[in-house]
This record gives C-alpha cells, sequence and structure tokens, in this order.
C-alpha cells in the first residue's frame, strides 16, 4: 500500500502537539507536494498501519512511506528531513551518529513527548 505517485506518505501522530509542529514546520519548509501528512487516527492511517500489521490504538514513531518502502524512528526521520534540499546535509551528518545511539534518543523523546510537549484535540491536517 505504497503511495505510487512521487509523494510520500508520512504517518504522524495528529493529538501530539510535537508531532504537529514537525508537520507545520514541514509544511512551511519542505518542497510543495513532496508529502503527504496521514494522521494516524484517519481512516487512510488506521488502514496503512492495519496493512503492516503495526498497532492502531498508539503511534511510537513517525512513518514515512516512500517508494523504498517504510521507514521508522531515527532513520524515518532522517530521510524526511533528506528529502528537504536545505537540511540534506544536516541528515547525511546526524546519519554517520550509530543507529542505536540515534534510536535511543527518539526513543526517549517518543515516550516523553505528550508529557513535554502535551497533546491537542486539533491537528495540523483537518482529516476528518
Amino acid at each position: 500500500m505504497i503511495n505510487s505517485s512521487k509523494q510520500s506518505d508520512i504517518i504522524f501522530d495528529g493529538e501530539c502537539n510535537l508531532c504537529n509542529g514537525v508537520v507545520g514546520w514541514l509544511m512551511k519548509f519542505a518542497p510543495k507536494d513532496i508529502f503527504h501528512f496521514v494522521p494516524f487516527q484517519s481512516p487512510k492511517g488506521q488502514a496503512l498501519l492495519k496493512s503492516k500489521g503495526y498497532p492502531t490504538k498508539q503511534l511510537e514513531t513517525v512513518i514515512l512511506i516512500d517508494e523504498k518502502g517504510w521507514h521508522t524512528h531515527s532513520d524515518g526521520f532522517l530521510k524526511i528531513i533528506s528529502k528537504i534540499p536545505k537540511w540534506r546535509l544536516v541528515a547525511a551528518l546526524l546519519a554517520f551518529i550509530p543507529r542505536i545511539i540515534r534510536d535511543s534518543i527518539y526513543n526517549l523523546a517518543s515516550k516523553n513527548r505528550v508529557k513535554w510537549f502535551g497533546q491537542s484535540n486539533i491537528c495540523t491536517i483537518n482529516f476528518k
């Protein structure tokens, strides 16, 4: 169920303030029509997660779906920012950090994102 266009799908938590902030930043700085944002709470998000056996009640990672497959955790985030021309070098430099370290930091932020940044009833993307 990979998006057949050149546009990459990004599945994110539409009720997380950090996630919504990152999506807002991407909408401002990423080239137009490069990403299609999919809140995991939406019908499309739920269908995509089910198709790959991911939990549908809670999302612990951003997921990038592109022509090469599904990318999660720090790899997914780095692949997302590497698609933005001005951020490719940053993504390439961060990729030199071993994945176990990157994912440890990513997982710490993921587990604490609601505590640190709060939760919202309003998603950046209108999906209802």
